[in-house]
């Protein structure tokens, strides 16, 4: 009876200390990384204690809301460009910033056997829209236009564009039927080795500019201990995992 009351006031006692060790970091996620976050965030939690709380969105928009007082701990974007520009600026920590993942880009569509292997579907292919993310926030939209200029397609499929302000919303676009195909991050339809849904044409390296992604530690999450355990998970052979799983390529 003793042994059994001391365990309850022990269990009663960690329930009052256990909140004091836990932190929330406050993540702004490129969209194209939402997926692979949501896991990580699970799998960081539970490995630490401490709670993840993501906001998706374009990293060009993620930039301007920082610069404007947004309160994020942690910001992973879609290049490495817009990191560095903040620490430059003084609104990341200098040093923190890290390559996560090379992102992979795609042409994508719903439809099963519409995207041939080789993307010949962008001129030989009958299609009304192409959605694209917009070039000027999103990294993913800048690599797209530059793989058509590469193509010599530009100019020709310009006009079928539908733009979404983030990669996400161009997901959204083709995934609802309101775009024949368009160019999206692998990760958004792939899983595991495989295309989740639909066919699609990973888009040659060669093509564009490597979309490499870093993430930055932000003034606002210096002192948070949460952020810091964050930034180390990422870096672990765990995050490394997932983040593969999900088509990326992680930086040598």
């Amino acid at each position: 009876m003793k042994c059994r009351k001391l365990f309850s006031t022990l269990l009663f006692a960690f329930a009052l200390l256990s909140p004091a060790y836990a932190e929330e970091v406050t993540v702004a996620v490129a969209a194209n990384f939402i997926g692979p976050m949501e896991t990580l965030a699970a799998g960081f939690e539970q490995e630490t204690g401490h709670k993840a709380v993501v906001s998706s969105g374009a990293t060009g928009a993620f930039y301007t809301q920082i610069k404007n007082g947004a309160p994020f701990d942690v910001f992973f974007a879609a290049d490495s460009a817009t990191p560095a520009r903040l620490e430059t600026e003084g609104d990341a920590v200098s040093g923190s910033r890290f390559t996560y993942a090379i992102g992979t880009l795609v042409l994508w569509s719903k439809k099963k056997g519409f995207v041939d292997a080789k993307g010949n579907v962008l001129s030989k292919g009958k299609f009304a829209h192409l959605a694209i993310a917009d070039p000027e926030k999103a990294p993913y939209g800048a690599a797209a236009v530059e793989t058509l200029k590469k193509l010599g397609k530009f100019d020709a499929l310009q006009p079928k564009f539908v733009t979404g302000n983030n990669i996400a919303q161009a997901h959204q676009f083709i995934d609802t039927g309101n775009a024949e195909l368009g160019f999206v991050a692998l990760s958004q339809v792939y899983k595991d080795g495989k295309l989740t849904d639909g066919s699609g044409w990973i888009v040659p390296d060669n093509l564009h500019e490597p979309i490499v992604q870093d993430v930055v530690l932000l003034v606002k999450g210096k002192d948070n201990p949460a952020a810091a355990a964050l930034l180390q998970y990422i870096k672990g052979a765990k995050a490394a995992a997932v983040i593969q799983s999900y088509g990326y390529r992680i930086a040598k």
